[in-house]
């Protein structure tokens, strides 16, 4: 028999674009995951929210959990509108919240964004707090896509997210296996922001740089490169590691992207096993970026490896989409955090549940 389920599934990434909603059906038959897109949306933040959300980490207790509060309310308004907006009533809300800590070495993680509030505004149940259970059994508490990568987008041997990080999920031995590659949106959009601009549209700012070999080779050489997955990746990282080295005036804003854009695509062949013939399919903000694209796809295809980027709905909304599948998952008690990818001592089923019906 089979099992259907309808969930809006929310996800606020590291670029701080804006809340993705997407409003999805899944359905379970013979053990096998299928969905179908409904409808979806992206709430651009103001820049109160932007501000609140990029500085949080910065202020006391008192002031996080206000935070927590508050977003989780103005996130149940939103997506309070958009059914309403749609005439549909979802039967599950799956949110990711926005990552404001994430250090799983000392045992933490914390995504904000009270799934009590969003429940209470909405009215409908609510699964939020994915990464803290497998956190707690010694795992990275990321990447959770996967497992949706693998049930859902299974066609394809490689699945990449260009985000605020890019990060990859692959099978292996018959193991699903995933890990943060290097920071993307992010670098380049603090780039880009030197400009006054939020983001480098299609990659048109670095076109006009060239790669300079000195930074190119400081990035190339952090030391997580050289880490062993499971490995994740954070702000605070970023903040520590990264931002000094491309913060760095001495060079023009359009070399520094252009440097960053091959160290983005040198480290994600450097991820790849040779697999000729095989696909990577491509999705997040970053396959919007021509160039982006184009020296992943010079690098990759070394290994035999063919880019594919989507339709634009997928590209946008893959990571909603998936959140969606995973509070699914959550509520049915199925898997949803895998050992293999987390280095967690078990798979799990993560996830805190608000009952925001009667």
């Amino acid at each position: 028999m089979a099992f259907e389920i309808t969930v809006a599934g929310l996800m606020s990434g590291t670029s701080l674009d804006g809340l993705d909603i997407a409003l999805c059906t899944f359905e379970e038959q013979n053990n096998k995951w299928s969905f179908a897109v409904i409808a979806t949306s992206t709430i651009p933040y103001t820049a109160e929210w932007k501000k609140r959300l990029s500085e949080a980490y910065l202020g006391d207790a008192a002031s996080l959990v206000q935070l927590n509060a508050d977003f989780g309310y103005y996130v149940g308004q939103c997506v309070r509108e958009f059914c309403d907006e749609i005439n549909e009533e979802p039967d599950l809300i799956s949110s990711h919240g926005h990552t404001i800590f994430h250090q799983p070495e000392k045992g933490f993680t914390f995504q904000a964004g009270s799934g009590a509030a969003i429940a209470a505004v909405t009215g409908i149940d609510t699964v939020c707090d994915f990464r803290s259970t497998d956190v707690a059994l010694g795992g990275q508490g990321a990447p959770l896509v996967p497992v949706g990568d693998e049930q859902l987008f299974g066609g394809h041997k490689y699945c990449l997210n260009l985000g605020g990080i890019a990060n990859i999920s692959f099978t292996e031995k018959d193991q699903r296996l995933a890990f943060d590659i290097c920071p993307a949106n992010m670098a380049l959009n603090y780039l880009a922001e030197k400009t006054g601009l939020a983001y480098d549209e299609g990659g048109e700012l670095a076109m006009r740089g060239t790669i300079i070999p000195a930074l190119l080779s400081d990035l190339n050489a952090l030391t997580f490169y050289q880490q062993k997955p499971p490995k994740s990746l954070g702000w605070e990282w970023f903040q520590q590691n990264f931002l000094p080295i491309i913060s760095n005036n001495k060079y023009s804003v359009e070399d520094s992207m252009r440097t960053v854009i091959e160290h983005i695509a040198i480290q994600i062949a450097a991820s790849l096993q040779p697999a000729p013939g095989t696909t990577m399919l491509t999705t997040g903000g970053g396959a919007y970026n021509n160039l982006l694209v184009e020296a992943i796809t010079e690098h990759v295809s070394r290994h035999g490896i063919h880019v594919v980027v989507p339709e634009n709905q997928i590209v946008e909304f893959k990571e909603a989409i998936i959140f969606g599948f995973l509070g699914a998952l959550r509520i049915t008690n199925h898997y949803n955090s895998l050992a293999s990818v987390t280095g967690a001592g078990f798979d799990s089923i993560g996830g805190a549940v608000y009952l925001g019906s009667q």
